[in-house]
């Protein structure tokens, strides 16, 4: 499969994952008439301080163990409770999406101050687990982010937590020139200190300004 199919693969997966959580949004926003009010679904950046879209409906966050990249079991619930968090699904040999958001979000931790990057949890969690073994999963990570959390295990249990949260994961497939293609949603969600919820979503292409614009407020767990 070339990288330009590969490319549009992910953007329409991508495109049917946005549409699954706005559908989620938007039933949780509808008027008394039982008319779907969709604007509340999008951006409200008039009505938040972050620049990433506010979301309507706050999720929680998805009760999930896996392994960490020391190869120890990972409660993501419990070990990241009451502390701001980033979580995105992807794999170590995606192409494009993966590198480029990951490397995005380290680049706007690192323009933290100490004591906020402590404050802020950057979860991986792989969509390729046959591959992305913990060792795997920490050398791709240390590239953007040393302190990242890499979590690697159970693809149906991955795929159900991200269900969840609107996000579509599609099994791997080994391609006729050996590489493999995970297919998933390119969804970053932001989850607050203060209920352990989902506040805010950047989806693909999310330019790196925008996260060293939030991760600020989202280390002091100021409201969306």
């Amino acid at each position: 499969m070339s990288r330009t199919a590969r490319t549009a693969r992910t953007a329409r997966l991508a495109g049917a994952a946005a549409l699954a959580l706005a559908a989620a949004l938007t039933l949780s926003a509808c008027g008394s008439s039982g008319a779907p009010t969709a604007a509340k679904v999008t951006q409200q950046k008039d009505a938040t301080p972050y620049q990433g879209t506010k979301l309507a409906r706050n999720f929680e966050k998805p009760d999930l163990q896996l392994t960490d990249t020391s190869g120890q079991p990972y409660d993501l619930r419990q070990q990241t409770n009451g502390k701001a968090t980033l979580l995105f699904f992807g794999y170590t040999s995606c192409p494009d999406v993966c590198p480029t958001t990951m490397g995005d979000i380290g680049v706007a931790m690192k323009a933290l101050s100490p004591e906020d990057r402590q404050k802020v949890n950057v979860v991986f969690v792989s969509t390729d687990p046959q591959r992305d073994t913990p060792k795997v999963l920490r050398t791709w990570l240390d590239s953007m982010g040393s302190d990242f959390i890499g979590l690697t295990g159970d693809l149906a249990k991955v795929k159900s937590a991200a269900k969840s949260l609107g996000i579509m994961i599609e099994d791997p497939v080994v391609n006729a020139d050996g590489t493999v293609t995970s297919t998933h949603g390119a969804q970053v969600l932001a989850f607050l200190p203060s209920d352990d919820k989902a506040h805010v979503l950047y989806m693909s292409g999310t330019e790196e300004k925008t996260y060293e614009h939030d991760l600020p407020l989202l280390a002091k767990g100021v409201a969306a």
